[in-house]
């Protein structure tokens, strides 16, 4: 009867033990099949207890699932033990092929680890191979690479006693199994996890996308996305309304261009110095019709993807009324607030930009210079005036432990042209004239008309100069009734022609309030000349000014 029963009773346990391998297939997430392979031992392996014990990140491994007793359920599911507490079971035990089993004699030096376990005492065994309470059989779960993910323990089996070669077999089938299971579950649920995070990703990516467009579609000013780097570096990619507004060109139009395409020609080399990661500029840009704007434009760089191409980030500020303001003041602090020409400030910084502190290489420094000692006031430059109204230098030897040179000169910049009076003759050297002007019979028009019609002369004296000068000459006003043309590239006789038809654009009358009056004026013309400043040529040409005043008849002078 043994011998023929065998084969159904093998026969019967491969059924279970396949039945007990299907349902590990359909179970849906991790906590299930965990669950299926102990439900599985105690359903179709024949034992009464099963627990699976699973490696966590950090190596220890906890009990994942419990089956065949609420009690040990509750006692054990969730609790944690060491890593390596479980290898030292694992190390110590009797090796039944891939099982490790540990006999209650020698699990007594177990009881005092942090492995949960559910045990109850009980009598020796009254026959060879009857289980004992305290007997614990272990099969580990691995991977096909031996990687160790977790440990199924059972106990009491169904026949009382300890397993044979068929249970022994049975159960290390059905773990090489349950381990396969396991991993393919942890790996669907890793994958689940990162769909999951992906999905979340992508929708935040949507989200920050869609709140990136509503933000530059409907941004109050004007903003732009340009390429960076290849062949069409700079292009513009995008281009919001408001940027669209604000140069008065389509959104189809602007993607044909790139900022410097649209900037002031004089503003190229600023654009150009701009950083691309987090650069600042003030500038001009072209609008459709022809006009320009002062905008402001900060950069910053962005990426279009992970890997994917740099993209430059443009935000453009309208800043025209700013600047306008600026210019405005600025306008203010260089100019005459009656006439609009240039003040006494700005006519210095004009005249100082041309002159530099080194005389003509021409001359020896001594005598380009004139040297004359003052007392408490070391070396200084003298000049005066020769019949012609050219600064007239003294040479002479500097005085022993004098400096060969002025003290301190500056070198001139490396385009600087250094201003010399010119020389007589049609194809002489050309300088830069200072004509000073001084009206003649003013003063008496304020005190009989008042000073009402004093100013209204004064503009009109401004405006007879300007008209009477070339485009790229100055009049600028000193003050009172003070002009002064500078108008560089002339020789002698051009200056005194220039003095002349000044002087009889002047003399006409000048309409105030129904009536008319009529002023004079006189012209004193000095040369600038690098090595003297600003001021020192202002005083040549107005010592020359006082000479031809002194030279004409106060009749002469008298006009109005």
């Amino acid at each position: 009867m043994e011998t023929e029963s065998e084969p159904y009773v093998r026969l019967a346990s491969l059924r279970q033990l396949h039945h007990a391998l299907a349902r590990l297939n359909t179970a849906r997430s991790l906590a299930d099949t965990l669950q299926c392979v102990a439900d599985g031992v105690v359903d179709c392996i024949g034992f009464q207890l099963a627990a699976v014990n699973l490696v966590r990140g950090d190596g220890d491994l906890v009990v994942a699932a419990v089956a065949g007793s609420d009690a040990a359920e509750a006692v054990m599911s969730g609790r944690v033990g060491s890593r390596d507490a479980w290898e030292r079971r694992l190390g110590m035990g009797e090796r039944w092929g891939e099982l490790v089993f540990v006999p209650y004699a020698e699990g007594w030096v177990l009881d005092g680890d942090d492995v949960p376990e559910w045990h109850t005492a009980g009598p020796a065994p009254r026959f060879p191979n009857e289980w004992h309470p305290m007997d614990r059989l272990m099969a580990p779960l691995c991977t096909s690479d031996g990687e160790l993910i977790g440990v199924l323990t059972v106990d009491r089996p169904v026949n009382g006693r300890r397993p044979g070669a068929w249970g022994c077999e049975a159960l290390q089938m059905y773990t090489s199994q349950a381990a396969i299971a396991i991993s393919n579950a942890r790996l669907r649920s890793n994958m689940q996890r990162a769909l999951v995070r992906l999905e979340r990703e992508q929708q935040a990516l949507r989200a920050s996308e869609e709140s990136f467009r509503q933000a530059f579609e409907y941004a109050p000013s004007g903003m732009a996305v340009a390429e960076m780097g290849g062949d069409q570096h700079g292009r513009l990619v995008r281009a919001n309304d408001a940027l669209c507004r604000l140069l008065g060109r389509p959104a189809a139009a602007m993607r044909r261009y790139s900022f410097s395409d649209l900037v002031h020609p004089e503003d190229i080399t600023t654009l150009l110095r701009t950083s691309a990661e987090g650069g600042r500029a003030e500038l001009r840009l072209s609008r459709r019709d022809g006009s320009y704007v002062w905008v402001s434009l900060r950069n910053s760089v962005v990426a279009d993807t992970a890997d994917g191409p740099r993209l430059l980030l443009t935000h453009v500020e309208d800043i025209e009324e700013r600047k306008r303001h600026e210019l405005h003041l600025a306008h203010r602090a260089s100019h005459d607030s009656l006439t609009g020409l240039p003040n006494s400030a700005e006519l210095r910084s004009r005249l100082s930009s041309r002159l530099c502190n080194r005389p003509s290489p021409a001359l020896a420094p001594a005598e380009a210079y004139g040297w004359a000692e003052e007392e408490g006031a070391g070396f200084e430059p003298r000049y005066s005036l020769d019949a012609q109204g050219f600064p007239e230098v003294y040479p002479f030897e500097p005085p022993e432990g004098a400096p060969a040179e002025a003290p301190s000169p500056l070198s001139p910049t490396p385009h600087h042209v250094h201003a010399e009076p010119p020389e007589e003759g049609p194809d002489g050297r050309k300088g830069l004239a200072v004509l000073f002007c001084d009206l003649d019979g003013f003063k008496s028009i304020n005190d009989r008309h008042g000073h009402h019609c004093g100013d209204a002369v004064l503009i009109e004296v401004a405006n007879r100069l300007t008209a009477g000068v070339r485009e790229n000459d100055t009049v600028a006003r000193l003050g009172g009734d003070e002009f002064v043309v500078l108008a560089d590239g002339l020789g002698p006789a051009e200056a005194q022609d220039l003095a002349v038809r000044l002087r009889n654009a002047i003399i006409p009358p000048i309409r105030v309030d129904g009536g008319s009056v009529r002023v004079g004026a006189s012209f004193g013309i000095g040369w600038a000349q690098c090595g003297m400043t600003a001021d020192e040529v202002l005083h040549s040409a107005d010592q020359r000014m006082y000479v031809e005043k002194r030279s004409r008849s106060k009749g002469q002078r008298r006009a109005g």
